[in-house]
Order: C-alpha cells, then sequence, then structure tokens
C-alpha cells in the first residue's frame, strides 16, 4: 500500500517536472519571436548597416567595410531590375520562397561538387541582415523563419530597398551606392542598364567575380542578364 503511494507521489513529482520543462520551453520560444518581430520591425524603419554578416566576410577578407546607405528613391530601377534578373526572376510573385529553385539546386548539388543555392531575394536579405554565413540545418530554419517575417512585415519594396543597400558587390564593399561610387564614378541612382547588369553579374562570387576587372564570363553574364531585364520590363512591387 505504502509502495503504492509513493508510485503515485514519484509520477505525480515526474509530471509536473515535465509539464515545467514544457513551459519553460515554450516561453523561451514566445520570447525568441517576440524578439525576432521587434527586430524585424525597427529594421523596417531604421537604415540596415553593419551587419554580423558583413564583418565577418570583411574579416574573411582583411579589408574594412565600406558602405553608405540610400533610399530606395535614389537607387536606380536599371539595378533592380538587373537583380531579379540574375537572382529571382519571380520575386514579386513568391512569398519568399520558390520552390522550384530550391528543387532544382537539390538536384544540382546531388550530382555536381560545385554546390548551387536555391535562395530568393528575401532569404538572402534574411541572412544577411539577421544571421551568419554558414550551412547548418539551425541556421537554415532561422533564415526561414525570418524570411517569412520580413514578407509579413515589410513587403516587397522594403525588402529590395534593403538588398540593395546590403548586398555584397566586392570585398568590404557592400550596398549600391558604395559600389557605383567605387566602380563607375558617379551615384546609384544614375546607373545605367549595362552598369546595372554588370553589378548583378558578380553577385554569385563578388569575390571571385570583379566589378574592377570584369572576365570574359563576367561580360557574358551581364549580357544574358541584359536579355531577361528585356523580357521582364520592370519591377513592379505591388
Amino acid at each position: 500500500m505504502d509502495n503504492s503511494i509513493e508510485n503515485q507521489e514519484e509520477e505525480s513529482k515526474s509530471g509536473h517536472g515535465l509539464r515545467v520543462a514544457v513551459r519553460i520551453v515554450l516561453i523561451a520560444i514566445a520570447a525568441c519571436l517576440l524578439v525576432a518581430i521587434v527586430w524585424v520591425t525597427v529594421y523596417k524603419f531604421l537604415p540596415v548597416t553593419n551587419t554580423m554578416f558583413m564583418r565577418a566576410q570583411a574579416g574573411k577578407h582583411n579589408v574594412s567595410v565600406t558602405q553608405k546607405w540610400v533610399p530606395l528613391s535614389q537607387i536606380s530601377p536599371n539595378l533592380a531590375l538587373a537583380v531579379v534578373a540574375s537572382e529571382d526572376n519571380l520575386f514579386t510573385q513568391h512569398s519568399g520562397f520558390s520552390w522550384d529553385d530550391i528543387k532544382r539546386a537539390m538536384e544540382h548539388n546531388q550530382k555536381k561538387r560545385r554546390v548551387h543555392g536555391g535562395s530568393t531575394i528575401s532569404q538572402q536579405v534574411a541572412k544577411n541582415v539577421f544571421l551568419w554565413n554558414g550551412r547548418s540545418w539551425f541556421r537554415k530554419g532561422l533564415e526561414a523563419g525570418f524570411t517569412v517575417l520580413i514578407e509579413l512585415i515589410w513587403g516587397k519594396e522594403r525588402i529590395m530597398e534593403v538588398y540593395l543597400n546590403v548586398v555584397e558587390l566586392a570585398p568590404g564593399v557592400y550596398g549600391a551606392e558604395a559600389a557605383s561610387q567605387k566602380f563607375f564614378g558617379h551615384s546609384a541612382k544614375r546607373l545605367s542598364r549595362e552598369e546595372a547588369a554588370l553589378m548583378a553579374a558578380v553577385l554569385p562570387n563578388p569575390a571571385r567575380m570583379k566589378l574592377a576587372r570584369p572576365s570574359e564570363y563576367v561580360y557574358k553574364r551581364q549580357g544574358q542578364i541584359l536579355g531577361v531585364m528585356e523580357k521582364i520590363g520592370r519591377v513592379k512591387y505591388e
């Protein structure tokens, strides 16, 4: 009889401990989600500068970070069109993820040694602004969560504005304005279609494909991007 009572007490304590642990985990998850929502909301209005990703990449190449934030209205629409043509043809149509591109990337990576990503512009912004570079499943999960949040809270136009201000265009050079001033000698607002396509052409690997000395391959990509730009016409954020 005493043993039965003791067993019931132990089971009750065990159940109580499990409920407390589950409650703590749920509170921690809710707190993390709240912090993420506040963080994303703040960045809907404030310029995004000198992120953890920028510092890590600059440190990797042993260079300083060069960036100058400008609003989207001060960046030529040619550049937005060029990066959509180059990086994410369905940018204005998807909700943050392009499942066809992800599927193609997975199929390619199973057959080839060089890994291809299937990231949309929204996913790249989520990674470059809020996270670190890496390939762990944990980081990918966080990237997906932040991608959903910026799609819901920011919208496409703000996502593009942030992308064009934080994207790496050369080792240590981030954003359209800094790159345009450095490589073309004028503001991002004056970028021609050809200059915009050339900038978009180096995006897969700006450390290897150089804006300062474009290779034949980069010029070939520029021509392909110009052709896609002609088909798309313009970026319609609404």
